[in-house]
């Protein structure tokens, strides 16, 4: 990718949750009871940036405390779940926060994030991302999703600023 996508002022890093900051996949204890596994070097890449001063969003499709959890021990602010138009909730978020689309990440993997990705001005996907998210992204991971997708992007939006 060019190094100038990863020059613009980005203020806002959002992120998709499941295959983005988790493997894509969903456990189920004997119970019936759901968890996830969360990479702690993507943890810390988050509040890294959050410590250079970029807000940081959560954007996703599924409603679970999980990541209301692990959002809150990261320090993140902004956590919208049960989103089913994420380009809509990116935009009042946007708006709410004064930025534009221009200078905001967005990391998705999947057809829900399609539009956001066409729309944002740096896209990115997951190594494992689906081809469609693929297709739209201005940057691919070497990592995969859940695996230190993040940390890696959380580390280049840090050396290029």
């Amino acid at each position: 990718m060019k190094n100038e996508l990863w020059k613009k002022n980005i203020r806002l890093l959002a992120l998709d949750v499941d295959g983005v900051l988790t493997d894509g996949s969903l456990y189920y204890g004997q119970n019936g009871e759901l968890m996830k596994k969360f990479n702690v070097h993507d943890g810390a890449g988050i509040k890294a940036v959050c410590d250079a001063g970029i807000e940081v969003a959560i954007i996703s499709s599924r409603e679970t405390k999980i990541v209301t959890n692990r959002m809150n021990e990261l320090g993140v602010k902004n956590i919208l779940q049960g989103i089913e138009d994420k380009l809509s909730a990116l935009n009042s978020l946007a708006k709410k926060m004064d930025i534009d689309l221009n200078a905001v990440a967005y990391v998705g993997d999947d057809i829900a994030d399609l539009k956001v990705l066409e729309k944002v001005g740096l896209a990115i996907t997951v190594k494992n991302g689906q081809n469609e998210a693929k297709q739209k992204a201005h940057y691919c991971t070497t990592a995969n999703g859940g695996e230190g997708a993040v940390r890696e992007i959380c580390e280049l939006l840090l050396m290029h600023r």
